[in-house]
């Protein structure tokens, strides 16, 4: 397969398919923007000992963490459309971490459900 030649989201549907681990893929399939966090995602962060960068990449490669179905279906739709994209991990602390990239991509937050 000739991943140069298929779109970016194509690429790392190829990448991940090809069994290779897709937490080492840097690519992005949107810009974050400004990225912005709530005191109490990092606290969660803190508590955890993590960092929020594995969840900002993972949020802009496509991986949309913890959703149902339908929300994965509807992120898909908003990033084809250009509309707020949403994605969702639990930490190593097992707090839940919102991730919330605005439709214009002028801005990505991190917070916690309670904040929201």
């Amino acid at each position: 397969m000739n991943i140069a030649a298929v779109g970016r989201e194509s690429r790392l549907r190829a990448l991940i398919k090809q069994k290779t681990n897709p937490m080492t893929i840097t690519e992005t399939l949107f810009r974050l923007g400004r990225i912005v966090a709530t005191p109490g995602a990092l606290e969660a962060l803190a508590r955890a000992g993590q960092d929020a960068k594995c969840f900002l990449e993972r949020h802009a490669s496509g991986d949309w963490g913890e959703l149902d179905e339908h929300n994965r279906a509807e992120n898909d739709y908003s990033f084809a459309h250009g509309f707020r994209i949403l994605s969702s991990y639990r930490t190593a602390g097992g707090a839940s971490l919102w991730i919330i990239t605005e439709a214009d991509r002028s801005s990505t937050c991190l917070l916690l459900p309670e904040d929201y």
